[in-house]
């Protein structure tokens, strides 16, 4: 290349700081080379770049949200912003190796002295699979020519020509005792990236050191692989540290590239709730310990389970709120009528009473609501503005005495008629943080063989979070409800408490 093709090559990559999917759409031969014409292009994007081949729909969403983030960032090549998190699990043969291919490309030719840290599970899937798609597609790269890329056995690294140590990536083992490999990784005025493929198999240790390499700078972390494993630092990002992550979990029969005809004679074989195609075609993690209180099996069905809103029309309809404990915890608030469950409203912890119980009455009117239940916990402060407003809601402590003997207490009494509701053909949303919740907390062996749900201090010991949208759930289950004929459910109370009697109350 001239000086001149060198400066224009430069002012291109600028353009793509912010947009990883432009650039593998403009670094790479799409309308030339026939070895990478694999996937039709999502029509969406065809007229954009002019070309019918390119990357699966799941790929150019995940690039689409990086740059997103990137653009959120707004990484001033001085000051240090928050880490780029992004965890991915699927199932096998969606092209993963093939998306490592293009992040190591992208943040190589936009961000001058980059430094990369790229592992597998094994040195074979290292070396033979995740190295060698990135090689392959880092030669097939536009940029390919300013940077020298090595793949031999104990070389594997890509680094720029006048700057062999300052902008550079290296493939590394992930023994836990070469976990010192991924110390000291820093590039304060440009980004340190880490990519862990196959990643539900790497040690903690080496996710613990690299984590040392998200301090300064603009840092990326992305993570990739089978969910073969219920633990784990891969395991946490979609679990107890979901809040650090962004996550997807690909279905392979949504992707162009996998054998549509071998996983539909897997599903037959197997069934669709097995371990083996929760694993290798859902991209499920496996059910959990035999201490799990509510199986993951049961929480697969609930999510299954279309009703419409006639078919729980007889139901009462009752009203949940369970307040945040702690700071990295959701108030949320909820609703149930019959087998129908849905999540209202999701708030970051909030000790505005007056106005969470505002929202509350707001949904009771809104869904006529026969009852509405607040966990005693934290909840007091909001009853006491209900009560003030003229609405007779009720406290739950979840502490409290079970009316049933095999249950330890309130709690776990509650869980155990939401777990009775699944089983008898319970509907619930879509939503990973709920499938996660409700499959998160286990028993507690009792010699008296009362049923004790783990407190949520274990929980957070194990790394999970509060799982206050599976609360919110169980708190419906509090106390018995019938549903009120032909009397407006929200304004009653209000109208009856501004006479100073109300004949309803017991």
């Amino acid at each position: 290349m001239t000086a001149d093709d060198l400066k224009e090559l430069a002012a291109r990559m600028a353009e793509f700081y912010d947009d990883p999917l432009g650039f593998v759409m403009y670094a790479f031969p799409w309308t030339t080379d026939k070895a990478i014409q694999l996937v039709p292009l999502p029509a969406q994007y065809r007229d954009k770049y002019q070309s019918e081949f390119g990357p699966d729909l799941w790929a150019c969403d995940f690039l689409e949200e990086l740059g997103a983030e990137v653009r959120k960032r707004r990484f001033d090549g001085q000051h240090a912003v928050d880490p780029i998190r992004m965890a991915t699990a699927s199932g096998h043969g969606i092209g993963k190796s093939s998306l490592t291919g293009w992040l190591v490309p992208w943040i190589m030719s936009t961000r001058p002295f980059c430094k990369g840290t790229v592992t597998a599970n094994t040195y074979t899937q290292l070396h033979g699979k995740t190295w060698a798609q990135i090689a392959y597609w880092f030669n097939r790269s536009i940029t390919a020519s300013l940077f020298q890329i090595n793949t031999g056995k104990g070389n594997m690294q890509i680094y720029q020509h006048d700057h062999p140590e300052s902008w550079v990536v290296k493939g590394e083992t992930s023994d836990e005792h070469n976990s010192e490999s991924f110390a000291g990784q820093h590039a304060a005025n440009s980004t340190s990236f880490y990519i862990f493929d196959e990643a539900s198999a790497i040690h903690n240790k080496v996710f613990e050191v690299a984590e040392g390499g998200l301090t300064d700078g603009e840092p990326m972390f992305f993570t990739f692989g089978n969910p073969v494993r219920g633990s784990g630092e891969f395991h946490k990002s979609f679990h107890g540290m979901r809040h650090r992550w962004i996550t997807r979990q690909i279905d392979s029969r949504t992707a162009h590239l996998p054998n549509k005809e071998k996983i539909a004679q897997d599903i037959a074989d197997f069934g669709i709730d097995s371990d083996r195609v929760k694993v290798r075609v859902r991209g499920m993690f496996p059910s959990a310990s035999t201490k799990q209180f509510i199986g993951t099996n049961l929480v697969d069905a609930a999510q299954k389970v279309m009703l419409r809103k006639e078919q729980v029309s007889f139901a009462p309809i009752i009203i949940t709120c369970d307040p945040a404990w702690e700071g990295d915890d959701d108030l949320v608030i909820a609703m149930r009528q019959g087998l129908m469950f849905k999540i209202l409203k999701v708030l970051p912890k909030n000790d505005d009473d007056i106005y969470i119980a505002n929202l509350l009455m707001n949904f009771e009117d809104e869904y006529d609501a026969d009852a509405v239940f607040i966990d005693m916990g934290y909840g007091t402060g909001i009853y006491s503005a209900g009560k003030s407003l003229g609405r007779n809601w009720r406290l739950v402590e979840f502490g409290g005495a079970s009316s049933n003997p095999g249950y330890l207490n309130k709690r776990a009494e509650m869980w155990g008629l939401a777990k009775d509701w699944l089983k008898e053909g319970g509907s619930i949303p879509d939503d990973a943080e709920l499938y996660a919740d409700l499959t998160g907390p286990e028993t507690v062996p009792r010699l008296d063989g009362k049923i004790q749900l783990e407190s949520k201090q274990d929980m957070k010991r194990r790394k999970l979070p509060s799982p206050n949208k599976a609360d919110a759930l169980a708190l419906s289950f509090a106390f018995p409800v019938l549903k009120k004929q032909g009397i407006p459910r929200g304004g009653r109370d209000k109208a009856f408490a501004v006479r100073g009697h109300d004949p309803f109350k017991r």
